[in-house]
Parts: C-alpha cells; structure tokens; sequence
C-alpha cells in the first residue's frame, strides 16, 4: 500500500470520512455527523455494520423502526439549526423501504439527514437476493429507487472508487441552507465490503461554511420603496427565521418599523407570544389577531415561509385587491411564490440591511395600536380556552394550557400529527425559539416520541414534553425503549380520545358523522359514525402498553390528577407517559380561517348537501397572486 493511500472497504471509507466532517457558521466550527442510527440485516451488517464497531469513536444508536430513526435525526437537525444531523442506515428491502416517510418528512421540512440503506448485489450473480425487488425491465432497479422523489440527492454505488464522488457532493447538499433535505446513498451489499486503496487526502478534515448569501442589492432598495409605500404590511414568519437564528433581528425589525408580525407553524417562537406586535399563528390553524389582519394587508413580507396551505388558509387568507408580496427566503424557489418581489438571502443579514435601508420609517400610530389591541384580545381568549374545566372529560385546549403555564418553561414541546397541531399553533405561548417543535410540513403520524428522542438528543440539558394522540401513538411508539436505553428522558403526554380525532372533525364539518374514526366495534356489518354508543369502544389499554416499554407512567382521570401528574413527573429519572382520556368533540374554533377540502358534489345525506353549499360559498375567495 501506497504511503499516499490506505486500503479500507468502502464501509470503512465512509464512517472515516463522515468523521472528519464539519460544519461553520460565522465562525463557529462543529462537527457535522453526530453519529448513525441503525438496524441491522444482511444488506450492511458486513458492511456499514463492521465499519461502525471498527470505529466506536463515531456513535452507533440501537434502533427499534427504522422511519423512527429518520424522524429522530430529523429533529435532531431540526433542534440544531441545520448544523448538524445524524446518519441512519438500514438493510435491503422492507428496512430500506420503511426509511422512505421518514426521508419524505425530512425533505419537506428542508432538514439534513444522510440515509445509507443497503441493496442488491452489484454483481447480480446470485439475484435475486433475500427482500430484493425484481423488474422485467431493468436489472438496476430495487426498492432504492424509491427514494428518489423524496430525496434532495440520490445515487447508487456499485463501485468502491464512486465513494470518492459521491460523498462530497452528499455533503453540499446537506449543508446547503437552498437545497438540503434527505441524502440518499443506497450500498449494494457487495460493494459495502470491497477494499481499494483510497488517497488519504480523502479523508482530511474539512469544514463547510454555511453562507449567508445577501439579496441583490437593487431589489432591497425597491422592497424598502414598497414597505415605505405601505399602510398595512404584516410580516409572516416562517422556519427560516430560526434556521437563521434571526430571532432577535426580527425583534428588532418589527420595533423599529412598527410592523406586526405573524407566525407560520415553522416559525412559531420567532418572537415571544407577549410582544404587543407579535399576532401569533396564520391561517387555518390561526388566531383572531393574525387572521383579521392578513385578510386587509396591503404587503405581506414573507420570511423563511414557503406558504403552505394552511398559512395562506387555502389561499383565501389575504384578500386586499391591492396585496404585494416580498419574501425572503435562501431559495429562489420560495421567495418567487406568489408572484413576489424576491430577496434570495439568509433571513438574518437580509432583515438587517432592509432595516438599514428603512432607516426612521414607522407605520401609522393607529394601525399599530389595533395591533396591539388584537394582540391582548387573542391573549384573553387563550387565558380563556385554558381554563375551561370540560366535564366529564377534560378539552384538549385546557391540557395544552396546563403543560404550557405549570411545564418548565425552557423546555421543548414536539407533536406533529392529528387535532393536536392546530390546537397547539392557536394556543401555545412561546417563550423561546426553540419551545415549539411541530413537525407540520409533512404531518407525520409518528413522528411525536422518535422527534421527542432526536430534540432530547441534541440537548440533553432541556426538559422535552412530548404530546400525542393515541392514534399516532399507536402507529410508532417502540422508540420509547430507545429513550430509556439511552437515557434519555422525555415526558409524553398521551391524549386517548378513542380514535382519530383530527379526522373525527373533520369529517363531521363534512357532513359525514365521523365515519371510520372511532375506536369501535362495528355494528351492521360496518364501523359506526361517531354518535356510537359509548359501550362500544375496543378494549385498549394504552397506559399498561407504556408500561410493556419501560415507560414510568401516571394515569389520570382529571384536570387536577393532569396537574399534579405534570409536577410528578419532574422527579422521575426516565421517560414518563402521562396518560389521560380527552375529549374528542371539545375543540377550539377556526377563528376568521378557512381550510379547502372538497365535499362530495352529489350525495344522499342532507349533512353532505349542506356541507358542499358551505363549501362552494368559500370557494370563490380563492386567490391567484398575480
């Protein structure tokens, strides 16, 4: 062997690589990989597998799912502003392919995380191989290729030498602010274990400088003209804003200006919820104060958001005929939306430069005091929601007001799925960046425990409340087991309402009586709607499940067994599960917001009929931004 290479297998390549890479964001430098998830099979247990135990210095992390893991490195990277993430690696076939929710999520949330699953033989002698897919139409097609619409890089090395490729360019992408999302390298399990005598350049340290690119200068100067030319400019504030950590830029934008500003569920904590100009959530899932004054805005200024259908209440959120937009944004995809004036720029030096250029301006005195006064109308009516005492079961709204008002107030709050979003993006009241942790670009059922477990990760120090409904709690709770084996403490709060309750109410403003999403036996030949009696509920007992996992857990009947559950769990060493029944039919009002979703145009239910007359009535506020 050459004094300039060092023969390794392509494994071993890899994890040495990964090793020495680093990331830096003015000035400050980290590594980049904080270790691998992985479940074992014989598509890498010789490969990725062997390279792990070789080099104990790069972190292995027992897994029970393998799209749980994703979701843990997802959060992880969420948590860490980008700068870091962790690796996941799977066999071939059903490991594989279980990766594929988990690398979606991660793409539309625009988080960084490197996918290794493993695959076919490159040399095909033996196909086809245990789990591997066959095509009578090409002999380079496996369950891999599936990755590829949900991921922002894909490739398959069937050499040992591509490695020397594909790796930096696996790197750029993930460490792009533009373009990052899931990498996915898919290792035929051969190739995995073959040597080659790799440069020893290859494997140096290298640090990938995070830019923060500045917006053209002409088209700052033409959105300080517009902001200047506006009456009623409301800012929405979107994920980038914290990618960017922007936070305090932003708060310092909107006192200088005088702006009000407005938050997309990404975005939420971008200014603390008791500033008088911080209007909460837009949208469908959004308050009063937000809503009322997106809906006469002259200017939306758009930072970090990409204006999903839920911050633009199915593009009726907004209906001044005289609206502009500019956004902000690190990708030209984003900040062209909507016919917008862009600024393709990191969010934190752009709102510094637009302030500069602003210098003295102050929207009008009356506008900011209708802001102020929508902003203390929609705390009252949070203070409002909170102390709702809901009989016989306890509402939703006013067990998110306990863990938000008794919890430890630096403490992370994650959820991503069912009723429990919407509720939250109303109600929660942040007092740092980093509380609100909603996976919402994807709406993950799952994603709740195994995001909990990625936030908790990446600071060990914070205290992490998990809240879930049983439905998602059902689909993907096993990482529970991983939390404690780690140590890793999280408290979950498990909200049973007896089945599907997002979609409970949703199909009930549809017109069709909950239909299939209760928790019941069915009854005719068929499942009930959800006047069911309440005899009829399955006999599942989700806290003693808990337990099966190792979970320390408190059962509660009431608000106040909630309240003194939530104090006692602060002196349990492990994961605690408080479990409670909730209400499946108490919930919180729409508040002026719409959200699109079509209703049946013929039917034999009257419900139906009168849902699609409520739906063709809205329908026409649709806008095109043009």
């Amino acid at each position: 062997m050459s004094k300039r290479t060092k023969k390794l297998t392509m494994a071993q390549a890899m994890i040495e690589f990964l090793k020495q890479q680093y990331v830096a964001r003015d000035g400050v430098e980290q590594p980049f990989f904080a270790g691998c998830f992985g479940i074992f099979g014989h598509g890498n247990l010789a490969g990725i597998g062997q390279a792990l135990q070789q080099y104990p210095d790069f972190r292995y992390y027992q897994t029970r799912n393998e799209q749980a893991m994703v979701h843990t490195a997802a959060a992880y990277a969420k948590m860490k502003n980008r700068l870091q993430t962790l690796v996941c690696t799977t066999s071939i076939g059903p490991g594989a392919s279980n990766m594929i929710t988990g690398a979606a999520t991660a793409t539309i949330n625009r988080l960084p995380v490197l996918l290794l699953p493993g695959d076919m033989f490159a040399r095909r002698n033996v196909a086809p191989v245990l789990q591997q897919l066959e095509s009578e139409h090409s002999q380079d097609l496996s369950v891999n290729d599936c990755f590829k619409p949900v991921s922002r890089y894909w490739d398959r090395l069937n050499r040992p030498d591509q490695l020397l490729t594909a790796l930096p360019e696996a790197m750029r992408v993930l460490t792009s602010p533009a373009d990052t999302g899931a990498v996915t390298l898919a290792l035929p399990q051969d190739v995995q274990t073959e040597a080659y005598d790799y440069p020893l350049e290859f494997f140096r340290r290298r640090v990938w400088v995070v830019p923060r690119n500045r917006a053209d200068w002409a088209a700052l100067a033409q959105a300080a003209e517009w902001i200047r030319a506006s009456r009623r400019p409301l800012i929405v504030a979107g994920g980038g804003v914290l990618y960017s950590e922007a936070t305090d830029t932003l708060r310092r934008f909107v006192e200088q200006s005088g702006i009000p500003s407005s938050e997309t569920m990404a975005g939420k904590g971008s200014l603390r919820y008791d500033h008088a100009l911080n209007m909460g959530a837009l949208g469908a899932t959004g308050s009063a104060a937000a809503n009322i004054l997106a809906r006469d805005a002259d200017l939306i200024i758009g930072i970090g958001t990409r204006y999903s259908d839920f911050t633009t209440a199915s593009k009726t959120a907004f209906q001044n005929p005289n609206l502009r937009f500019i956004n902000i944004n690190v990708a030209a995809f984003d900040a062209h939306k909507h016919c917008a004036l862009p600024l393709v720029g990191d969010a934190k030096v752009t709102l510094a430069e637009l302030s500069d250029l602003l210098g003295g301006y102050q929207t009008d005195a009356d506008y900011q005091a209708q802001a102020k006064q929508l902003h203390d109308a929609w705390e009252a009516e949070v203070d409002r929601i909170y102390a709702i005492r809901n009989t016989p079961l306890v509402s939703q709204g006013e067990l998110i007001g306990a863990v938000n008002e008794l919890g430890d107030p630096a403490a992370v709050m994650v959820c991503a799925a069912g009723s429990l979003p919407g509720d939250l993006h109303k109600l929660w009241r942040t007092r740092h960046p980093k509380q609100y942790h909603l996976e919402y670009g994807y709406s993950c059922m799952g994603y709740e425990i195994a995001g909990g477990l990625g936030v908790k990760m990446a600071d060990p120090q914070r205290e992490v409340y998990v809240l879930v409904g049983d439905g998602s709690y059902l689909m993907l709770s096993a990482d529970i087991i991983t939390s404690i084996q780690e140590g890793f403490k999280l408290t979950i709060v498990l909200m049973d309402n007896q089945g599907f309750k997002s979609i409970g109410s949703l199909s009930r403003s549809l017109g069709q009586g909950g239909f299939g999403t209760r928790y019941a036996y069915p009854e005719n030949g068929g499942l009930p709607d959800d006047d069911a009696p309440e005899a009829h509920h399955l006999p599942v007992d989700l806290a003693l499940n808990a337990r099966s996992l190792g979970a320390h857990v408190i059962e509660c009947k009431t608000y106040d067994d909630f309240v003194a559950a939530l104090g006692a769990a602060k002196a349990v060493d492990r994961t605690t599960v408080i479990y409670i029944e909730n209400d499946r039919y108490a919930g919180v009002s729409g508040y002026e917001s719409w959200w699109d979703v079509p209703v049946a145009e013929v039917s034999e239910r009257d419900s139906v009929r009168a849902a699609r007359q409520a739906w063709e009535e809205m329908r026409p506020k649709e806008r095109y931004f043009l």
